[in-house]
């Protein structure tokens, strides 16, 4: 009985650490997984971890978030303990995560509000932002802590205006893929940030999608009247599923 025991143990750690985006959501009948090429913040956010099912959204404050209606499931990611991470920051955080994860700190560069380009590289190695300026104030510091302090610098000063300006428009929406982003700045602008891309004999594509919101809260995996998955035709009655739509779809690189 104990060895039976200590074996379930066993497969359910081993199932805890494969519980990812693409374990967690199981492509759809008659659909196929869109190709993704290693190495790729794609490939990247489908093996994002996820907090165990049935996970409800939270604000930093611990607090259930007003947005939980819409949770299929939580990325297994800090929030912090300030109302910084919100829509534009929750992709520039995974955004973020990804580039320190492959060590190419050079990449890590968001550009504030007002312009200024604000990268890892500097903070990393002692320079404090002041009036659009880096002043060298600490010893060099590539620790993750360290990282983290940098997000929450840009998410201070960064927001959906400077991070549409920075993303690529993707103009043939048949072409949408993984890390693809749904974005339209302002106050208040929002944002999505899609997860995974699956296609059918059609190629009439779905999506899942992620997103925080206001205040700060988890990275949630969204559903829309229990449906993970979601597309360009249907129209969807989340808060701003307007934006699920070709004229606000943008990318990275």
């Amino acid at each position: 009985m104990k060895s039976i025991l200590l074996l379930l143990s066993f497969l359910l750690a081993g199932s805890a650490k494969t519980d990812n985006v693409l374990s967690r959501f199981k492509t759809p009948a008659s659909f196929r997984q869109e190709a993704v090429l290693p190495g790729t913040f794609g490939a990247w956010l489908l093996k994002l971890p996820l907090k165990p099912v049935g996970t409800p959204a939270r604000t930093y404050k611990g607090d259930i978030a007003r947005t939980n209606l819409y949770t299929a499931a939580i990325v297994d990611m800090s929030v912090g303990t300030q109302d910084l991470q919100q829509c534009a920051d929750a992709v520039m955080r995974l955004r973020g995560e990804y580039l320190y994860q492959q060590k190419n700190y050079k990449a890590i560069a968001f550009n504030f509000t007002s312009g200024f380009k604000c990268d890892f590289v500097h903070y990393a190695d002692g320079y404090r932002y002041s009036n659009n300026h880096w002043v060298l104030k600490a010893k060099k510091d590539y620790s993750y802590p360290n990282f983290l302090r940098y997000m929450n610098l840009v998410f201070s000063y960064a927001g959906t205006l400077s991070l549409q300006k920075e993303l690529k428009k993707v103009n043939n929406p048949d072409q949408l893929k993984t890390g693809d982003v749904f974005i339209r700045g302002g106050s208040p602008g929002h944002c999505f940030v899609v997860l995974d891309v699956v296609e059918d004999a059609r190629h009439y594509k779905k999506f899942l999608l992620a997103q925080s919101f206001m205040p700060a809260q988890n990275i949630q995996v969204l559903q829309d009247n229990g449906d993970p998955w979601f597309s360009l035709e249907r129209k969807s009655s989340i808060p701003y599923g307007e934006l699920i739509s070709k004229d606000y779809l943008k990318r990275f690189d």
